[in-house]
């Protein structure tokens, strides 16, 4: 039960703030300098598919959304990307590349209606496992290996079983040189049969040239593996 109220919390939380940010408004109406800088960019192994998501809003990262309008406009290495929206999360500029094409050196820059530009710069590395991963594990401390992952970054570590009552592993660590370890005591938190792991770097910083607002970059890639956790011959 533990695990399904964790599970359903976020998730409330999130349909939450999602239904405050749906509202809409236009990045000529306000003040220039109170434009907060949002952009996500996200993927995950296996699908070759990078978003990139920019947001504009005013008063802040849970303010209101904001559309463009020329001449203020935003580039992803020098193409203009056109506005969306939505209900739940509100006016938004969004893109899909390649992961295998979108590996290195990006640029997003932003012009505000008095033709002020503000250049943002950023480096995106797929990541992969090292080694792959045997089908069936046995219980004892379990080392990692990522290829992708800057010498010191961070790495959200999610490890579920197919029960309701075990906790799992929700854990971000701070990974040196790509090695992860997963101790056997903190395997107790799981039961024996189908493990699902997740692995996902989680990068976010300031922008670098913002208004007096600011704003933030996020970068996020994952790896999804399942296996089968064993006994093994220690029972302890």
């Amino acid at each position: 039960m533990s695990k399904l109220i964790a599970f359903i919390a976020p998730l409330l939380i999130m349909v939450a703030l999602s239904c405050n940010n749906a509202e809409i408004g236009n990045a000529k109406d306000v003040n220039p300098e109170r434009i907060y800088f949002d952009y996500r960019i996200s993927g995950e192994e296996g699908t070759d598919s990078v978003t990139i998501k920019l947001q504009f809003r005013f008063g802040g990262p849970n303010g209101t959304t904001l559309v463009l309008e020329e001449p203020s406009k935003v580039e992803l290495d020098g193409v203009k990307l056109l506005a969306d929206s939505s209900k739940m999360t509100g006016a938004f500029y969004e893109t899909f590349r390649s992961a295998r094409e979108f590996t290195g050196r990006h640029e997003i820059v932003y012009t505000d209606v008095n033709n002020k530009q503000y250049r943002e710069t950023f480096h995106f590395n797929p990541v992969t496992l090292k080694a792959e991963m045997p089908p069936e594990i046995t219980r004892s401390d379990l080392l990692f290996e990522l290829e992708g992952l800057d010498r010191l970054d961070y790495v959200r570590i999610l490890m579920t079983d197919t029960s309701f009552e075990s906790e799992g592993i929700n854990r971000l660590d701070s990974v040196r040189d790509g090695r992860i370890m997963i101790s056997k005591k903190e395997l107790r938190n799981l039961v024996n049969g189908p493990i699902q792991l997740d692995f996902y770097k989680e990068n976010e910083q300031p922008v670098k040239n913002g208004t007096e607002e600011g704003g933030k970059v996020s970068i996020s890639y994952g790896i999804k593996r399942s296996f089968i956790l064993k006994r093994g011959q220690d029972p302890s």
